[in-house]
């Protein structure tokens, strides 16, 4: 449908999309990397310990999720995100490719200008942030963990999320 939206997913919404979608297809978004770079203090960590969450960065290839959402739902489903990825993020447009072409999206990405920037850190760090935090939303670990499994199923080949969840899956504290 002409008034129909697409959303690219390359975080929690590829393995808990929340809202209502008429179609899902496997996305690349060149030229963008995922990256935990983003301090989470509203969903995985709270106010003082945030914990980190993935947002985009220049540079490389990301492979996601579209989501095709009816025009009836356009507005609602885009509140509601607007909403739940407040804590840092602003909605983008982005050209991502699936099988069947070429689709202008709606992404959410939190870059360096936000007062939740993390910034880059060392895998181990990375993982000790995360093993050690939670939220409102539950356990930093936890989405580690549920995201790199969800890429492992669309064959995402992401090297920067399966190092921090083996990292996490080898800690002992």
């Amino acid at each position: 449908m002409p008034d129909d939206a697409w959303l690219f997913a390359y975080g929690s919404l590829i393995f808990r999309p929340d809202s209502a979608f008429e179609e899902r297809r496997r996305a690349v978004l060149d030229g963008s990397s995922r990256r935990f770079f983003q301090g989470s203090t509203d969903h995985r960590g709270v106010p003082g310990a945030p914990g980190r969450v993935v947002t985009l960065v220049p540079g490389g290839r990301c492979v996601g999720v579209a989501y095709r959402v009816a025009a009836g739902d356009r507005a609602r489903v885009l509140g509601y995100l607007d909403v739940r990825e407040q804590g840092g993020y602003g909605r983008a447009l982005v050209d991502v490719r699936t099988d069947s072409g070429v689709l202008r999206a709606t992404t959410y990405i939190a870059g360096p200008d936000n007062p939740d920037w993390a910034g880059e850190a060392e895998v181990h760090e990375l993982a000790r942030v995360i093993a050690l935090s939670a939220g409102p939303s539950g356990s930093n670990r936890e989405y580690a963990l549920a995201l790199a499994e969800a890429l492992r199923e669309l064959d995402a080949g992401d090297e920067h999320v399966e190092a921090v969840a083996q990292s996490l899956l080898t800690r002992s504290t």
